[in-house]
Protein backbone atom coordinates (compact mmCIF):
# COMPACT_ATOMS: atom_id res chain seq x y z
CA UNK A 1 0.00 0.00 0.00
CA UNK A 2 2.96 2.42 0.36
CA UNK A 3 3.57 2.97 -3.04
CA UNK A 4 -0.18 4.44 -4.17
CA UNK A 5 -1.06 7.99 -4.58
CA UNK A 6 -4.43 9.08 -4.62
CA UNK A 7 -5.53 10.82 -8.12
CA UNK A 8 -8.21 12.75 -7.69
CA UNK A 9 -11.31 11.97 -9.94
CA UNK A 10 -11.92 15.52 -11.19
CA UNK A 11 -9.57 18.80 -10.92
CA UNK A 12 -11.44 21.82 -9.96
CA UNK A 13 -10.60 25.24 -12.04
CA UNK A 14 -9.24 28.55 -11.23
CA UNK A 15 -12.55 29.58 -10.87
CA UNK A 16 -13.75 26.78 -8.87
CA UNK A 17 -11.10 28.00 -6.66
CA UNK A 18 -11.78 31.24 -6.56
CA UNK A 19 -15.68 30.67 -6.15
CA UNK A 20 -14.54 29.03 -2.48
CA UNK A 21 -12.36 31.49 -1.81
CA UNK A 22 -14.04 34.42 -2.04
CA UNK A 23 -16.89 33.48 0.85
CA UNK A 24 -13.96 32.34 3.16
CA UNK A 25 -13.07 35.88 5.11
CA UNK A 26 -9.80 34.29 7.06
CA UNK A 27 -8.43 34.84 3.68
CA UNK A 28 -7.15 37.62 1.18
CA UNK A 29 -8.59 38.36 -1.83
CA UNK A 30 -7.47 40.32 -4.51
CA UNK A 31 -9.62 43.05 -6.88
CA UNK A 32 -7.88 41.21 -9.78
CA UNK A 33 -9.24 37.63 -8.44
CA UNK A 34 -12.64 39.81 -8.07
CA UNK A 35 -12.13 41.10 -11.50
CA UNK A 36 -11.60 37.62 -13.08
CA UNK A 37 -14.65 35.93 -11.47
CA UNK A 38 -16.97 38.43 -12.42
CA UNK A 39 -16.34 38.55 -15.87
CA UNK A 40 -16.43 34.60 -15.61
CA UNK A 41 -19.63 34.75 -14.59
CA UNK A 42 -20.92 37.38 -17.17
CA UNK A 43 -19.80 40.75 -16.15
CA UNK A 44 -18.67 43.17 -17.89
CA UNK A 45 -16.78 46.48 -16.64
CA UNK A 46 -18.20 50.04 -17.39
CA UNK A 47 -16.08 52.12 -18.50
CA UNK A 48 -17.00 55.71 -17.01
CA UNK A 49 -14.26 58.12 -17.71
CA UNK A 50 -11.24 60.04 -16.31
CA UNK A 51 -13.72 61.09 -13.73
CA UNK A 52 -14.71 58.08 -11.98
CA UNK A 53 -11.33 57.83 -9.81
CA UNK A 54 -11.43 54.04 -7.98
CA UNK A 55 -15.70 54.02 -8.81
CA UNK A 56 -16.17 51.07 -10.31
CA UNK A 57 -19.04 49.03 -12.11
CA UNK A 58 -19.81 45.75 -13.36
CA UNK A 59 -23.02 45.19 -15.55
CA UNK A 60 -23.73 41.53 -16.20
CA UNK A 61 -23.79 41.28 -20.34
CA UNK A 62 -27.66 39.37 -19.92
CA UNK A 63 -29.69 40.14 -16.64
CA UNK A 64 -27.96 44.40 -16.55
CA UNK A 65 -27.47 44.11 -12.65
CA UNK A 66 -25.07 45.96 -11.38
CA UNK A 67 -22.37 45.53 -8.95
CA UNK A 68 -20.88 48.80 -7.70
CA UNK A 69 -17.36 48.69 -5.37
CA UNK A 70 -14.66 51.09 -5.07
CA UNK A 71 -11.51 49.52 -6.59
CA UNK A 72 -9.19 49.25 -3.28
CA UNK A 73 -6.11 51.23 -3.14
CA UNK A 74 -3.28 51.31 -1.93
CA UNK A 75 -3.25 47.74 -0.89
CA UNK A 76 -5.12 45.30 -3.78
CA UNK A 77 -7.01 43.23 -0.68
CA UNK A 78 -10.77 43.48 -1.19
CA UNK A 79 -11.96 44.17 2.46
CA UNK A 80 -14.32 42.29 3.99
CA UNK A 81 -17.47 44.16 3.83
CA UNK A 82 -17.51 44.70 -0.24
CA UNK A 83 -16.56 40.60 -0.35
CA UNK A 84 -19.93 40.22 2.05
CA UNK A 85 -21.60 42.62 -0.35
CA UNK A 86 -20.78 40.63 -4.02
CA UNK A 87 -21.39 37.59 -2.07
CA UNK A 88 -25.08 38.81 -1.45
CA UNK A 89 -25.68 39.91 -4.84
CA UNK A 90 -24.22 36.92 -6.60
CA UNK A 91 -26.20 34.76 -4.18
CA UNK A 92 -29.09 36.88 -4.72
CA UNK A 93 -28.50 36.13 -9.04
CA UNK A 94 -28.58 32.21 -8.25
CA UNK A 95 -24.41 33.04 -9.68
CA UNK A 96 -22.97 31.42 -6.41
Amino acid sequence: MQGLKFQPIFEMSKTDNVILKLPDLRVQFTYKELENLLYTLGYLEKKTGNTSGSRKAFIHSKTKHVIRLHKPHPSNQINKYVRKYIISELQRLNLL
